[in-house]
Parts: structure tokens; C-alpha cells; sequence
């Protein structure tokens, strides 16, 4: 079985895989604090009724990446493959920066590449709200970066005396009475306004309709606010994306 990790500045994620079936996963908190013999205990006590054989790791919080990975050999024993921009891909990479590309983006391209039409749009609700772009010819050729939707509101709730802090969820309406409705009009529907309009820029620059994936915690939240709908929506896209690069570079 193989154990894939996508560690997140917010959330860790965790899947289990049998072959191509995905059999649990979990999500935690990102907490840089932990030592690996923390995360190594906790890796011991959640996966004790699965065989892991195998680990693939997806970081951008480079700390937690060698943390995990001393935990996984140290706790579970086996050495964990890392995702980056020098692994053998299914996608090429084609910008100005490959070494700086995040690798849970190379691993949502991967993803789409493996399981969706050409072009594509991965639009990904993390910290950062995220628009990976792969061109008909299954290259990586960019995207966009804009604040996510917690931060928006956590920025809201610490930089102003008077706003409360808030769950992010489907405003009632965009009109609203009450501030909390008002914070969430202004951030939800917002951030769904911003999303279709960025998709009709990316897709005048590519010169043709591509497909657009929904990915991340909130993508269930902003997809009925939108005016061009999702795709799809694949909340464990960039799993899956981990999972394709590793048996990819196992071959």
C-alpha cells in the first residue's frame, strides 16, 4: 500500500492506496512545532491496520518535509519519495522558474494530465488560491497566485478592530444586512467573481475553452456560486497527482 503526504502551509494531507483505490485519508493541522518523533507516533498509531510498503511526499513547507521523512523511514521503514521538478514527469514544465513551481501544483498538473481533456485549469483552495494552467501540449505553463479565502478573512478579523473572525461558507446573499453576511459576500462571492473572471483571461490567452478543476477544501463551497461551473470538482486531485509521479518513477 502506499502512503502519499501532501503537506500544505495549512493542512496536512494523508491517503492510503491500494493499487488505484483510494482507502482513507485525513487531513491535520500544519504545525511546524511537532518533532518527527511526534509525527512518527502519530504516523505509527493511524496507519496500524494498513500495510504501508511505500511513501510519496508533496511539500512546500520545506521544515515538514524532512521531518516526514525522517519520520517515515525512522517509524514506518521505508524511504519516502519526494516530489519535485527534477523527477521523471508526465507533464512538461514551461516556466521561467521551474525550480520555484510548488510541488503540489506539479502534482495537480500531473493529475490533470493523467485523468482530463487538454487544456486545463486547476483551480486550487489551499492557504493560497491557486490556478494551474497545462496547455494542450500537457505542458505546465503557469498560473495564477491569489490570497485563499481563510486568509482573506483572517486578515479581516487581525487587522481590524472591529470585524469578527468567521467560517468561511455560501453567503446567504451578496446584499447583506449583518456584518458577518457582509464579510462573507465580500470574500466568498468575491473570490467567485475573481475565479470566473481569471478562467475567461486564462482561456482568451490560450486561445480556446479548456477544462476547469476544482480542487481543495472549498471548492464544494465557491462551485455553485460560480458562472462557469467546475468540470469536475476532485477534492483528492493532488493525491492523485502524488501517486501518478510515483509510479511514474518507479518504472
Amino acid at each position: 500500500m502506499l502512503l502519499t503526504v501532501d503537506i500544505g502551509n495549512t493542512n496536512v494531507t494523508l491517503g492510503v492506496f491500494d493499487n488505484d483505490n483510494l482507502l482513507q485519508s485525513w487531513r491535520l493541522s500544519t504545525k511546524i512545532a511537532r518533532t518527527e518523533d511526534e509525527y512518527g507516533i502519530f504516523l505509527t498509531g493511524l496507519l496500524k491496520e494498513y500495510n504501508i510498503t511505500d511513501c510519496a511526499i508533496c511539500s512546500v513547507v520545506v521544515e515538514l518535509t524532512d521531518k516526514f521523512n525522517i519520520a517515515v523511514e525512522k517509524y514506518l521503514g521505508i524511504k519516502a519519495f519526494i516530489i519535485n521538478h527534477k523527477i521523471k514527469l508526465n507533464v512538461g514544465l514551461k516556466t521561467e522558474e521551474n525550480s520555484k513551481i510548488g510541488a503540489d501544483r506539479i502534482a495537480n498538473a500531473a493529475a490533470a494530465v493523467e485523468f482530463y481533456k487538454l487544456p486545463a485549469i486547476v483551480v486550487d483552495f489551499g492557504t493560497a488560491t491557486t490556478f494551474d494552467v497545462i496547455s494542450d501540449k500537457k505542458e505546465f505553463i503557469g498560473g495564477i497566485i491569489a490570497a485563499g479565502m481563510n486568509l482573506q478573512a483572517e486578515g479581516l478579523g487581525t487587522k481590524t478592530s472591529k470585524l469578527p473572525k468567521l467560517n468561511i461558507e455560501k453567503p446567504k446573499k451578496t446584499i447583506a444586512a449583518n456584518t458577518i453576511d457582509a464579510m462573507l459576500a465580500g470574500i466568498v462571492t468575491g473570490h467567485a467573481r475573481m475565479i470566473d473572471g481569471l478562467i475567461e483571461d486564462c482561456e482568451k490567452e490560450l486561445g480556446q475553452k479548456a477544462t476547469i478543476i476544482g480542487t481543495g477544501g472549498y471548492s464544494d463551497v465557491i462551485s455553485p456560486l460560480l458562472k462557469r461551473k467546475f468540470d469536475d470538482v476532485s477534492p483528492n486531485l493532488t493525491l492523485l497527482g502524488i501517486k501518478k509521479l510515483f509510479e511514474l518513477n518507479l518504472e
